[in-house]
């Protein structure tokens, strides 16, 4: 697709989700109403063009800063997480105003990691997203920083927005930051920095330009946004990243106009699922695979079987994901487990004919289907 197709991209787009960063929704004095009120107008507008929008907002935190009257200087978890149920409501009652203004209502959700690591509680919240959508309620979700610890976290709302679009079935992502999109240098320290208006694929000079903006765009920078459109493109799905303060940028967007950087989604991608499994479901352990299981799943797309198993490391529960580790320690897939890490370690090595008369019992043949293992080098 080239740069002047974007106004046909737009013309597919049923379903977006907008991402919203802190250094766009805060000031010094706290919430930037001002353009908080700009973003609902424009959401609404979009409404409007009968596309549906899901909201992912920052803010909490340095919303409940205001709020409490406290400085910005680095703070324990156990304040951050305060912070964040004080910040939250107040984030929430602006939204509820300025979207209540247009005539709109908005709902709030509030997700860990764990909610879509489990399918199950993934597909309730894609549910509750869908009906709200159905009663032409924005939803506006968040990550639950108030309950939230290192292995639960999304790690960034940047990755959380592109679980979000995989989650929701969106067919764009636009991530609004403050700068103009991407650069090939900082151009805030950078006066010959240029924008890059199309990115076809995120190969290593394009992560090199984004390594080199850190720092004040948020918690992950720009590289964290590069990997959330990186995996979009995987999806199917194009992402957009612009600048939020921007007035207008939502309209100027979705009138078609070489806004931003847009990064292209990828000819060959991967199933919806097969994206879960890789990007959503955290890894909980590792299976080393000998030289024959490399083979039979690298080169030839076969399943994981019993025999092809050198060490297990780690403790999983089926259903999992686990890394498919070589004997060397390069890691060659993501897959989903077939049975507990107790039981692959009492299995291993052995042939599919005894796992029966191991275990006592054989939920499959294979440890891990290939239907739900991704290749390493298919991302």
């Amino acid at each position: 697709m080239k740069t002047s197709s974007r106004k046909d991209l737009l013309k597919s787009i049923k379903r977006v989700v907008i991402k919203v960063g802190s250094g766009v929704l805060t000031a010094d004095e706290g919430l930037n109403m001002t353009v908080i009120d700009e973003l609902a107008a424009a959401i609404c507008d979009i409404r409007k063009m009968k596309i549906e929008v899901i909201l992912v907002s920052s803010g909490a935190i340095a919303s409940g800063l205001k709020k409490i009257g406290l400085s910005k200087r680095s703070r324990s978890v156990a304040e951050k997480q305060a912070l964040a149920a004080a910040g939250q409501c107040r984030l929430m009652m602006a939204y509820e105003e300025a979207f209540g203004r247009c005539g709109k209502k908005v709902a709030q959700i509030l997700l860990t990691r764990d909610d879509l690591n489990n399918r199950s509680r993934y597909l309730n919240a894609r549910n509750t997203i869908f009906t709200l959508l159905c009663w032409d309620v924005i939803p506006i979700i968040n990550e639950n920083d108030t309950v939230v610890v290192d292995e639960i976290k999304f790690g960034d709302n940047d990755n959380l927005s592109a679980m979000v679009t995989n989650l929701t079935e969106s067919h764009l992502l636009v991530n609004l930051t403050n700068i103009d999109g991407l650069f090939d240098n900082d151009p805030r320290t950078h006066k010959d920095a240029q924008l890059i208006r199309v990115v076809e694929q995120v190969n290593r000079k394009i992560v090199k330009y984004a390594s080199a903006i850190p720092g004040s765009l948020g918690t992950g920078g720009m590289a964290s946004k590069i990997k959330a459109a990186r995996k979009m493109a995987l999806a199917g799905v194009p992402t957009i990243i612009a600048n939020g303060l921007r007035p207008g940028i939502l309209k100027s967007i979705f009138s078609g106009e070489q806004v931003g950087t847009i990064f292209l989604p990828l000819e060959n991608t991967l199933c919806r699922r097969k994206h879960w499994i890789m990007f959503t479901k955290s890894p909980k352990g590792d299976i080393v695979l000998d030289n024959g299981a490399e083979t039979a799943i690298v080169k030839n797309g076969k399943s994981l079987l019993p025999s092809g198993i050198s060490e297990v490391r780690g403790r999983f529960r089926i259903g999992d994901a686990v890394r498919l580790i070589s004997e060397s320690g390069r890691q060659l897939a993501v897959g989903m487990a077939n049975y507990d890490s107790s039981d692959v370690k009492r299995i291993a090595g052995r042939k599919t004919s005894e796992v029966e008369s191991i275990l006592g019992f054989k939920y499959d043949d294979e440890v891990i289907h290939r239907d739900n293992l991704v290749l390493a080098e298919q991302i």
